[in-house]
Protein backbone atom coordinates (compact mmCIF):
# COMPACT_ATOMS: atom_id res chain seq x y z
CA UNK A 1 0.00 0.00 0.00
CA UNK A 2 1.07 3.61 -0.51
CA UNK A 3 2.76 5.33 2.41
CA UNK A 4 0.34 7.98 3.75
CA UNK A 5 1.87 11.44 3.59
CA UNK A 6 1.48 13.62 6.69
CA UNK A 7 2.45 17.29 6.64
CA UNK A 8 2.70 19.06 10.01
CA UNK A 9 2.68 22.85 9.92
CA UNK A 10 4.69 24.58 12.64
CA UNK A 11 5.41 28.20 13.50
CA UNK A 12 7.17 30.17 16.22
CA UNK A 13 5.74 29.61 19.70
CA UNK A 14 4.13 26.35 18.62
CA UNK A 15 3.48 23.78 21.33
CA UNK A 16 6.18 21.11 21.13
CA UNK A 17 3.96 18.48 22.74
CA UNK A 18 1.30 19.01 20.06
CA UNK A 19 3.85 18.28 17.37
CA UNK A 20 5.54 15.43 19.23
CA UNK A 21 2.32 13.66 20.24
CA UNK A 22 1.04 13.31 16.72
CA UNK A 23 4.37 12.63 14.96
CA UNK A 24 5.73 10.17 17.53
CA UNK A 25 2.45 8.27 17.63
CA UNK A 26 2.21 8.01 13.86
CA UNK A 27 5.89 7.07 13.55
CA UNK A 28 5.36 4.15 15.93
CA UNK A 29 3.59 2.27 13.13
CA UNK A 30 6.82 1.62 11.21
CA UNK A 31 8.54 0.35 14.33
CA UNK A 32 5.80 -2.24 14.77
CA UNK A 33 5.65 -3.21 11.10
CA UNK A 34 8.52 -1.94 8.88
CA UNK A 35 6.36 -2.56 5.81
CA UNK A 36 3.95 0.14 6.94
CA UNK A 37 4.19 3.67 8.26
CA UNK A 38 3.80 7.34 7.43
CA UNK A 39 5.87 9.85 5.49
CA UNK A 40 6.16 12.60 8.11
CA UNK A 41 7.28 16.14 7.30
CA UNK A 42 7.45 19.31 9.40
CA UNK A 43 6.97 22.41 7.25
CA UNK A 44 7.39 26.00 8.41
CA UNK A 45 7.06 29.41 6.75
CA UNK A 46 10.20 29.99 4.74
CA UNK A 47 11.53 26.63 5.89
CA UNK A 48 12.94 28.40 8.93
CA UNK A 49 13.72 26.81 12.28
CA UNK A 50 11.02 27.52 14.83
CA UNK A 51 11.31 28.23 18.52
CA UNK A 52 8.63 26.37 20.45
CA UNK A 53 6.85 27.73 23.50
CA UNK A 54 9.33 25.84 25.68
CA UNK A 55 12.27 27.61 24.07
CA UNK A 56 13.41 24.47 22.28
CA UNK A 57 14.24 24.86 18.60
CA UNK A 58 12.99 22.60 15.79
CA UNK A 59 14.47 22.37 12.31
CA UNK A 60 12.02 22.34 9.43
CA UNK A 61 12.14 19.62 6.79
CA UNK A 62 10.24 21.59 4.18
CA UNK A 63 9.35 25.13 3.16
CA UNK A 64 5.62 25.61 3.56
CA UNK A 65 5.34 27.80 0.48
CA UNK A 66 6.94 25.13 -1.72
CA UNK A 67 4.98 22.11 -0.56
CA UNK A 68 2.65 20.57 -3.13
CA UNK A 69 0.00 17.90 -2.85
CA UNK A 70 -1.40 15.37 -2.80
CA UNK A 71 -1.24 15.08 0.98
CA UNK A 72 -2.86 12.39 3.08
CA UNK A 73 -3.18 14.41 6.27
CA UNK A 74 -2.47 18.10 6.82
CA UNK A 75 -1.95 18.92 10.52
CA UNK A 76 -1.68 22.45 11.92
CA UNK A 77 -0.07 22.54 15.35
CA UNK A 78 -1.26 24.72 18.20
CA UNK A 79 0.65 26.83 20.67
CA UNK A 80 0.90 30.28 22.17
CA UNK A 81 1.84 31.66 18.76
CA UNK A 82 -1.50 30.73 17.22
CA UNK A 83 -2.84 34.28 17.09
CA UNK A 84 0.20 35.55 15.20
CA UNK A 85 0.00 32.54 12.91
CA UNK A 86 -3.70 33.16 12.24
CA UNK A 87 -2.89 36.77 11.30
CA UNK A 88 -0.10 35.73 8.93
CA UNK A 89 -1.89 35.96 5.58
CA UNK A 90 0.81 34.01 3.74
CA UNK A 91 0.78 31.14 6.23
CA UNK A 92 -3.02 31.03 6.29
CA UNK A 93 -3.18 31.21 2.50
CA UNK A 94 -0.86 28.25 2.08
CA UNK A 95 -2.77 26.23 4.68
CA UNK A 96 -5.94 26.97 2.69
CA UNK A 97 -4.22 25.91 -0.54
CA UNK A 98 -2.83 22.71 0.93
CA UNK A 99 -6.18 21.82 2.49
CA UNK A 100 -7.61 21.58 -1.02
CA UNK A 101 -4.92 19.03 -1.82
CA UNK A 102 -5.34 16.97 1.36
CA UNK A 103 -7.57 14.01 2.14
CA UNK A 104 -7.73 14.97 5.83
CA UNK A 105 -7.19 18.31 7.51
CA UNK A 106 -6.56 18.58 11.24
CA UNK A 107 -5.66 21.11 13.89
CA UNK A 108 -4.25 20.55 17.33
CA UNK A 109 -5.29 22.74 20.25
CA UNK A 110 -5.20 26.43 19.28
CA UNK A 111 -4.19 25.49 15.75
CA UNK A 112 -7.93 25.66 15.18
CA UNK A 113 -7.45 29.43 14.95
CA UNK A 114 -5.38 28.97 11.79
CA UNK A 115 -7.97 26.67 10.21
CA UNK A 116 -10.69 29.14 11.17
CA UNK A 117 -8.75 32.05 9.68
CA UNK A 118 -8.45 30.04 6.47
CA UNK A 119 -12.23 29.58 6.41
CA UNK A 120 -11.87 25.83 6.77
CA UNK A 121 -14.09 25.64 9.86
CA UNK A 122 -16.94 27.80 8.57
CA UNK A 123 -20.23 26.01 9.22
CA UNK A 124 -18.43 23.15 10.94
CA UNK A 125 -18.39 21.87 14.49
CA UNK A 126 -14.92 22.17 15.99
CA UNK A 127 -13.10 22.03 19.29
CA UNK A 128 -9.98 23.53 20.81
CA UNK A 129 -8.43 23.69 24.26
CA UNK A 130 -11.14 24.65 26.73
CA UNK A 131 -9.22 27.75 27.85
CA UNK A 132 -9.37 29.23 24.35
CA UNK A 133 -12.80 28.04 23.21
CA UNK A 134 -14.66 31.26 23.95
CA UNK A 135 -11.94 33.29 22.28
CA UNK A 136 -12.24 31.17 19.14
CA UNK A 137 -16.03 31.37 19.12
CA UNK A 138 -16.01 35.15 19.46
CA UNK A 139 -13.36 35.63 16.78
CA UNK A 140 -15.00 33.26 14.29
CA UNK A 141 -18.80 33.28 14.77
CA UNK A 142 -19.34 31.03 11.74
CA UNK A 143 -17.61 28.18 13.58
CA UNK A 144 -19.68 25.96 15.88
CA UNK A 145 -17.21 25.73 18.77
CA UNK A 146 -17.72 22.90 21.26
CA UNK A 147 -15.22 22.97 24.13
CA UNK A 148 -16.28 19.62 25.62
CA UNK A 149 -14.86 16.86 23.38
CA UNK A 150 -11.19 15.95 23.16
CA UNK A 151 -11.47 15.86 19.37
CA UNK A 152 -14.14 16.41 16.75
CA UNK A 153 -14.58 15.17 13.20
CA UNK A 154 -16.76 17.14 10.81
CA UNK A 155 -16.43 15.72 7.33
CA UNK A 156 -12.74 15.45 6.51
CA UNK A 157 -11.78 18.14 9.02
CA UNK A 158 -10.59 17.16 12.49
CA UNK A 159 -9.92 19.42 15.45
CA UNK A 160 -8.35 18.27 18.72
CA UNK A 161 -8.28 19.86 22.15
CA UNK A 162 -4.52 19.79 22.09
CA UNK A 163 -1.61 18.53 24.15
CA UNK A 164 -2.18 14.80 24.82
CA UNK A 165 -5.46 14.70 22.90
CA UNK A 166 -3.24 14.87 19.80
CA UNK A 167 -2.20 11.33 20.69
CA UNK A 168 -5.85 10.20 20.70
CA UNK A 169 -6.46 11.85 17.35
CA UNK A 170 -3.33 10.24 15.89
CA UNK A 171 -4.48 6.81 17.10
CA UNK A 172 -7.82 7.34 15.37
CA UNK A 173 -5.93 8.09 12.13
CA UNK A 174 -3.90 4.91 12.56
CA UNK A 175 -7.05 2.87 13.07
CA UNK A 176 -8.58 4.36 9.93
CA UNK A 177 -5.42 3.84 7.86
CA UNK A 178 -4.08 0.53 9.19
CA UNK A 179 -6.87 -1.02 11.27
CA UNK A 180 -7.86 -1.42 14.91
CA UNK A 181 -5.19 -4.03 15.67
CA UNK A 182 -2.40 -1.64 14.69
CA UNK A 183 -3.97 1.13 16.78
CA UNK A 184 -3.97 -1.22 19.77
CA UNK A 185 -0.34 -2.16 19.23
CA UNK A 186 0.67 1.50 18.98
CA UNK A 187 -1.25 2.38 22.13
CA UNK A 188 0.69 -0.35 23.94
CA UNK A 189 3.97 0.88 22.50
CA UNK A 190 3.12 4.39 23.66
CA UNK A 191 2.26 3.06 27.14
CA UNK A 192 -1.15 4.62 26.93
CA UNK A 193 -4.67 3.30 27.07
CA UNK A 194 -6.45 2.56 23.82
CA UNK A 195 -7.45 5.88 22.36
CA UNK A 196 -10.35 7.71 23.91
CA UNK A 197 -13.33 8.42 21.68
CA UNK A 198 -13.47 11.97 20.39
CA UNK A 199 -16.60 12.78 22.34
CA UNK A 200 -14.98 12.06 25.70
CA UNK A 201 -14.98 15.23 27.76
CA UNK A 202 -11.80 17.31 27.98
CA UNK A 203 -12.31 17.70 31.71
CA UNK A 204 -14.42 16.05 34.35
CA UNK A 205 -16.67 18.28 36.42
CA UNK A 206 -14.43 17.52 39.38
CA UNK A 207 -11.25 18.90 37.82
CA UNK A 208 -12.62 21.76 35.74
CA UNK A 209 -12.22 25.29 37.07
CA UNK A 210 -15.57 26.87 38.00
CA UNK A 211 -17.06 28.30 34.83
CA UNK A 212 -19.63 30.55 36.47
CA UNK A 213 -18.89 34.20 37.19
CA UNK A 214 -22.01 34.75 39.26
CA UNK A 215 -21.44 33.84 42.92
CA UNK A 216 -24.90 32.39 43.40
CA UNK A 217 -24.59 30.24 40.27
CA UNK A 218 -21.21 28.98 41.50
CA UNK A 219 -22.75 28.12 44.85
CA UNK A 220 -25.53 26.13 43.21
CA UNK A 221 -23.07 24.42 40.83
CA UNK A 222 -20.93 23.34 43.79
CA UNK A 223 -24.05 22.07 45.54
CA UNK A 224 -24.88 19.98 42.46
CA UNK A 225 -21.38 18.50 42.25
CA UNK A 226 -21.45 17.47 45.90
CA UNK A 227 -24.95 15.96 45.88
CA UNK A 228 -25.55 14.30 42.52
CA UNK A 229 -27.84 11.67 44.05
CA UNK A 230 -30.06 14.24 45.78
CA UNK A 231 -33.18 16.06 44.58
CA UNK A 232 -31.68 18.53 42.11
CA UNK A 233 -34.85 19.70 40.45
CA UNK A 234 -34.94 23.38 39.54
CA UNK A 235 -37.42 23.95 42.35
CA UNK A 236 -35.12 22.26 44.89
CA UNK A 237 -32.09 24.21 43.67
CA UNK A 238 -34.04 27.47 43.79
CA UNK A 239 -35.06 26.72 47.38
CA UNK A 240 -31.41 26.03 48.24
CA UNK A 241 -30.39 29.36 46.65
CA UNK A 242 -33.36 31.17 48.21
CA UNK A 243 -34.56 32.57 44.90
CA UNK A 244 -37.48 31.73 42.65
CA UNK A 245 -37.08 28.96 40.06
CA UNK A 246 -37.63 31.53 37.32
CA UNK A 247 -34.90 33.82 38.68
CA UNK A 248 -32.47 30.92 39.05
CA UNK A 249 -33.12 29.88 35.46
CA UNK A 250 -32.42 33.42 34.28
CA UNK A 251 -29.13 33.46 36.20
CA UNK A 252 -28.02 30.12 34.72
CA UNK A 253 -28.99 31.16 31.22
CA UNK A 254 -27.10 34.43 31.54
CA UNK A 255 -23.96 32.94 33.09
CA UNK A 256 -23.73 29.37 31.76
CA UNK A 257 -25.97 29.59 28.67
CA UNK A 258 -28.05 26.64 29.88
CA UNK A 259 -30.92 25.92 32.23
CA UNK A 260 -30.35 24.47 35.73
CA UNK A 261 -31.95 21.23 34.53
CA UNK A 262 -29.54 20.95 31.61
CA UNK A 263 -26.60 21.68 33.91
CA UNK A 264 -27.67 18.94 36.31
CA UNK A 265 -28.15 16.37 33.53
CA UNK A 266 -24.74 17.13 32.08
CA UNK A 267 -23.11 17.01 35.52
CA UNK A 268 -24.66 13.62 36.24
CA UNK A 269 -23.65 12.16 32.89
CA UNK A 270 -20.10 13.52 33.27
CA UNK A 271 -19.84 11.98 36.72
CA UNK A 272 -21.09 8.69 35.32
CA UNK A 273 -18.44 8.81 32.60
CA UNK A 274 -15.82 9.38 35.29
CA UNK A 275 -16.95 6.33 37.26
CA UNK A 276 -17.21 4.19 34.15
CA UNK A 277 -13.61 4.91 33.19
CA UNK A 278 -12.01 4.79 36.63
CA UNK A 279 -13.90 1.99 38.41
CA UNK A 280 -15.31 -1.44 37.64
CA UNK A 281 -18.70 -0.66 39.16
CA UNK A 282 -21.54 -2.15 37.09
CA UNK A 283 -23.76 0.34 35.29
CA UNK A 284 -26.63 -0.54 37.62
CA UNK A 285 -24.57 0.80 40.56
CA UNK A 286 -23.16 3.79 38.71
CA UNK A 287 -26.67 5.04 37.93
CA UNK A 288 -27.93 5.74 41.49
CA UNK A 289 -24.57 7.20 42.55
CA UNK A 290 -25.00 9.83 39.85
CA UNK A 291 -28.65 10.53 40.52
CA UNK A 292 -30.30 8.37 37.84
CA UNK A 293 -33.41 6.43 38.79
CA UNK A 294 -32.30 3.36 36.84
CA UNK A 295 -29.62 1.97 34.57
CA UNK A 296 -31.98 2.58 31.64
CA UNK A 297 -32.36 6.25 32.58
CA UNK A 298 -28.57 6.54 32.66
CA UNK A 299 -28.28 4.77 29.31
CA UNK A 300 -30.72 7.15 27.63
CA UNK A 301 -29.09 10.29 29.05
CA UNK A 302 -25.59 8.99 28.34
CA UNK A 303 -26.40 8.11 24.74
CA UNK A 304 -27.84 11.59 24.14
CA UNK A 305 -24.70 13.23 25.52
CA UNK A 306 -21.93 10.95 24.24
CA UNK A 307 -23.51 9.22 21.28
CA UNK A 308 -22.96 5.73 22.70
CA UNK A 309 -24.20 3.50 25.50
CA UNK A 310 -22.34 3.47 28.86
CA UNK A 311 -21.10 -0.09 28.28
CA UNK A 312 -19.63 0.86 24.90
CA UNK A 313 -18.04 3.98 26.34
CA UNK A 314 -16.39 1.94 29.08
CA UNK A 315 -15.08 -0.56 26.54
CA UNK A 316 -13.28 2.07 24.45
CA UNK A 317 -12.37 4.64 27.07
CA UNK A 318 -11.76 2.85 30.33
CA UNK A 319 -8.75 3.77 32.44
CA UNK A 320 -9.59 1.26 35.15
CA UNK A 321 -6.86 -1.21 35.99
Amino acid sequence: MDTPRVLVVGYDDAELLDIACVTTTLDAVRHIDPRLGYDLTLATPGGRTITCSTGLVLNAQATLERVRGPIGTLVVSGGLGHLSAAKDERLVGHVRRLARESERVASLCTGASVLAAAGLLDGRRATTHWRFAQELAEAYPRVEVDSRPIWVQDGNVYTAAGVTSALDLALSFIEADFGADMARWVSRAMVTYLHRPGNQAQMSMFTAAPAADNGLVRKVADHVAERLDADLSTAALAAFARVSPRHLTRLFQADLKQTPGRFVRRARVTAAAQLLTTTDLPVARVAPKCGFASAEALRQAFTREYGMAPSRYRAVASTAA
